[in-house]
């Protein structure tokens, strides 16, 4: 698991949190915003896993 990853569970987690905070407090543009967050770690997640997909195929290709 690279840093990526980690980084974009911690945005997602963050997001979850602001959207959270915004349904209760009744404040769209925190919903929205925690929303946008939560996409961005998701992506930031997606290209983390790519990384360490690439490492693994670069590792099993050594070893041939």
């Amino acid at each position: 698991m690279n840093e990526d990853r980690v980084k974009g569970s911690v945005e997602q987690a963050k997001g979850k949190v602001k959207e959270v905070a915004g349904k209760v407090t009744g404040d769209e543009k925190l919903k929205r915003s925690g929303q946008a967050d939560q996409v961005a770690g998701k992506v930031q997640n997606t290209v983390g896993g790519i990384k360490d997909a690439v490492k693994d195929a670069d590792r099993n290709q050594d070893r041939h």
